[in-house]
C-alpha cells in the first residue's frame, strides 16, 4: 500500500483483527454482488469504502424514481441510467482505486458459473427464489461462500452459506421455489431496514474474507424493525438436501 492508502484505511488498519495484512487481503479480494437495489446498494458502498479491491456488479434494471426511497447508491440524476452504470459511478466517486466490472444484464448459467468461480465471495441481493437457488447452486459447486440477505415490509434476515463443507446451503433453508414469491414492489419495505440488512451482509463479507470473528455461518439472523427485536436461529445441513447432501431425498 502507498501512503495514501495507509491514510484512507487507517481506521481499519488500527484494528488488531485487520492490521496491514488484513487490509492488503481485502485489496486483493474479488466480490460478486448480484442485485444493486436496497440490499446491494449499501453492500457495494461499504465494501468499496472498506477497500475490497475488485467488485463485480450484476443488475439488469434501470434506475427509477421509486428506487430512491431505499437504494442509496443511486441519485435523482441517475434516473434512466442502468443501475450498474449508476452504482459504478458512485463507487468510483467513493474510492477511485477500486476495480469495478459491471454486467448490465441477467447472467446466463455459463456467465454466472464463471463469475462465481472467480469470486472470493458472493453477495445475493436479489428478490426472487429462482435467482437465489441458481446463485446458491453455483456457489455450492465452486465452494464459494454466499452471503444471503432479504428484507420486506419491516423485517429482514441474513445468513452465510457454504462457508465450509459442513455448512448448510440456501436450499437447506428453503425447499421449494413456491414457498416465497414476495417482493417489496408488491408488499412495501421500510427504507432503513434494507440498509441495516445490507450493512450486515457487508460486515459478514469482510469477516469471511479475512477469516475473523464469528460469522452467521449455520445461523439465520432475523430482524423485526417494528418491535426492534433480533432473533438468531441455528441452521443445520439438511441430510436430504438435493444439492449439498450425499443422502438421497
Amino acid at each position: 500500500m502507498d501512503d495514501k492508502q495507509l491514510l484512507r484505511y487507517s481506521r481499519q488498519i488500527m484494528l488488531p483483527q485487520i492490521d496491514i495484512s488484513g487490509q492488503e487481503k481485502l485489496l486483493a479480494s474479488r466480490v460478486l454482488i448480484i442485485g444493486l437495489g436496497g440490499l446491494g446498494s449499501p453492500v457495494a458502498m461499504y465494501l468499496a469504502s472498506a477497500g475490497v479491491g475488485h467488485l463485480v456488479l450484476v443488475d439488469d434494471d434501470m434506475v427509477e424514481l421509486s428506487n430512491l426511497q431505499r437504494q442509496i447508491i443511486h441519485s435523482v440524476q441517475d434516473i434512466g441510467l442502468t443501475k450498474v452504470a449508476s452504482a459504478k459511478q458512485t463507487i468510483q466517486d467513493l474510492n477511485a482505486d477500486i476495480n469495478v466490472t459491471g454486467y448490465e444484464k441477467r447472467l446466463d448459467d455459463k456467465e454466472l458459473e464463471k463469475e462465481v468461480a472467480a469470486a472470493d465471495i458472493v453477495i445475493d441481493g436479489t428478490d426472487n427464489f429462482s435467482s437465489r437457488f441458481s446463485i446458491n447452486m453455483h456457489c455450492l459447486k465452486n465452494k464459494t461462500p454466499l452471503i444471503s440477505g432479504a428484507a420486506i415490509r419491516m423485517e429482514g434476515q441474513v445468513s452465510v452459506f457454504n462457508k465450509t463443507p459442513s455448512s448448510p446451503c440456501y436450499r437447506c433453508l428453503y425447499k421449494d421455489e413456491g414457498e416465497l414469491d414476495a417482493s417489496c414492489s408488491n408488499n412495501g419495505v421500510l427504507s432503513p431496514v434494507v440498509g441495516i440488512i445490507g450493512s450486515i451482509q457487508a460486515n459478514e463479507a469482510i469477516k469471511v474474507l479475512l477469516d475473523i470473528g464469528e460469522t452467521l455461518d449455520g445461523k439465520l439472523l432475523m430482524f423485526d424493525a417494528l418491535q426492534m427485536e433480533w432473533r438468531t436461529l441455528k441452521l443445520k445441513k439438511d441430510p436430504h438436501c438435493p444439492l449439498c447432501s450425499k443422502t438421497p431425498g
